[in-house]
């Protein structure tokens, strides 16, 4: 199958004929002391690029940080293939070093190295690389296999205008995109002020106020309480689940919820990995009820989500608890407390670990929540859940606008890649080619 345009196949070569594959590797006989910044597969995408790095000591590094990388530089991820790990190495001052899992490409003298990264996040490249990639869960491609993958190579000179042109264009995408993305986070967080703002009582009505035993907040209205979580759920049931992470699935066993399943705004309905009802009937007092609350104690510490009904039975890993609440809370006000800005606060101080941040169960117990009376917590809930929901219906119509973006740029670039924009006429008149604005139209950009 080829997966190239027409129009370019007659200047198709290999890759291996456009670039250096792996350059480089450390030895193992690196200075203990060398210290760079780690490129891990997970802090690379392709719609944005290297995302983290970590700065670490070679002694100190995990056995796969191995391939040392510069400027110009083009990551190509090898495992997990379905990530679409593709990035190119930025300038830096501290020496860069790439997973082993990514294949390193460095530009040849024929080659210019960004229109070689736009080859390589090109559509027809990127559906190759996984497609030739074998293993079911762990999906990897070899690098001989990559090397040998067919990319269009035309004249430096007509490289260079195609990469001039993307520059230019996918800038303007790109800027469109951080505008819409800084206004979600803006919304975020008058989101959350206004959270923080209701469960503390700070309004004119409760100008009477009297101190808190929370050290994140300072006074609560006269009339409220505050108790600690464990007072305010039922008997034993903040506890964490004993599961193995990495048990054996088992077919039409018991779903069970991870902290990874945790990173949306709720629990997704499906794609639970299973365990046998015999282990889970040995863990029967973390299975999940009705009204219940599920919260990250480990990594994403303080992460709180509500349990829909429709997993209402199923069970915790380690690194998560369920929050039953007692009669005293409403289940939605108790997961909007846990939300604020003075919870959060609490969870950040009390996290301990090197690896990774955990936050043990006692210290969690010991949570102090505002408590008003339960009508004024109903009155509460209403006006959160309207926020809720109108803050929601704003933020899908913004993720929606980002994908969309996002997916023009990827058309813009197979476009420009595979001779479907003329970008010479483009930029002699200045405007755009007509395909072009087919393509913007067609992606509702």
């Amino acid at each position: 199958m080829n997966y190239w345009d027409e129009s370019v196949r007659s200047s198709l070569r290999p890759l291996k004929h456009c670039c250096h594959v792996n350059p480089a590797v450390l030895p193992e006989t690196t200075d203990p002391d060398w210290e760079f910044v780690y490129i891990d597969i997970g802090s690379v995408s392709l719609a944005e690029g290297v995302t983290h790095k970590e700065r670490m000591r070679f002694a100190a590094s995990p056995s796969r940080a191995r391939k040392p990388v510069r400027e110009g530089d083009i990551l190509v991820s090898t495992v997990r293939t379905y990530l679409k790990a593709i990035a190119a190495i930025e300038p830096a001052d501290t020496p860069q070093v790439a997973s082993t899992g990514f294949a390193v490409l460095r530009a040849n003298e024929g080659t210019d190295a960004r229109f070689l990264y736009r080859v390589v996040q090109s559509n027809p490249f990127v559906e190759q690389v996984v497609s030739q990639s074998t293993g079911v869960s762990y999906p990897a491609i070899n690098p001989s296999t990559l090397s040998n993958i067919e990319v269009p190579l035309p004249d430096l000179a007509t490289q260079r205008q195609i990469a001039d042109f993307l520059d230019r264009e996918t800038a303007r995408i790109d800027l469109l995109i951080e505008k819409k993305q800084r206004l979600a986070e803006r919304l975020e967080e008058e989101k959350d002020a206004r959270i923080t703002h209701e469960v503390t009582g700070n309004t004119r009505e409760h100008s009477d106020r009297k101190p808190s035993r929370n050290a994140f907040i300072s006074s609560i209205p006269a009339l409220w309480n505050d108790a600690q979580l464990k007072h305010v759920v039922r008997p034993g049931t903040v506890i964490t689940y004993g599961i193995v992470q990495a048990g054996p699935e088992y077919e039409g066993g018991i779903p069970y919820i991870r902290t990874g399943d945790m990173k949306g705004e709720a629990l997704p309905l499906s794609d639970y990995p299973h365990t046998s009802p015999e282990i889970a009937k040995s863990y029967s007092r973390s299975a999940l009820e009705r009204g219940d609350l599920v919260m990250a104690i480990r990594a994403t510490v303080g992460k709180c989500l509500r349990v829909p009904d429709e997993l209402v039975g199923a069970n915790l890993t380690q690194g998560t608890a369920k929050i039953s609440p007692g009669p005293r809370v409403r289940r939605d006000y108790l997961y909007f407390a846990l939300k604020s800005k003075p919870s959060l606060s609490f969870f950040d101080e009390s996290a301990k670990g090197a690896t990774f941040k955990e936050i043990t169960l006692d210290r969690l117990r010991r949570l102090v929540i505002p408590m008003p009376p339960l009508d004024e917590q109903d009155q509460i809930v209403r006006r959160l859940l309207h926020l809720e929901r109108r803050h929601s219906r704003v933020t899908e119509a913004i993720t929606a606008s980002i994908d969309r973006l996002r997916e023009y740029r990827s058309a813009l670039i197979t476009a420009a890649v595979t001779g479907q924009i003329d970008v010479e006429t483009y930029a002699k008149s200045g405007t755009p080619d007509r395909r072009l604005d087919a393509i913007q139209e067609e992606m509702g950009a």
